[in-house]
């Protein structure tokens, strides 16, 4: 299964859309909010240094954009197999 992280801040309604997507495909992930944790900023910027909005989601390490992209690479059948891709510390050598 793949690493999925998110970057949010409270009271987003695209982070709060873009984890119900998640949800809603069972799939697991880890939330970087970076209301409580502005430190991360730094972090996210180094990775993605166009990141102007949250959510910024990563799948095995891939920047996929924010929520819209989300939703359109759900609506061109990607986002699965992108989730069920295995992480990369959990792929065979």
């Amino acid at each position: 299964m793949a690493h999925v992280e998110i970057y949010t801040k409270d009271y987003c309604p695209y982070c709060d859309k873009a984890k119900l997507l998640l949800d809603q495909l069972i799939t697991d992930y880890n939330e970087i909010d970076l209301t409580s944790e502005p430190a991360k900023l730094e972090e996210l910027l180094a990775r993605r240094p166009s990141a102007r909005t949250v959510p910024q989601i990563f799948i095995n390490g891939q920047g996929v954009g924010g929520c819209d992209d989300l939703y359109e690479l759900h609506s061109q059948g990607k986002l699965v197999d992108m989730l069920k891709e295995p992480a990369p510390h959990e792929r065979p050598e």
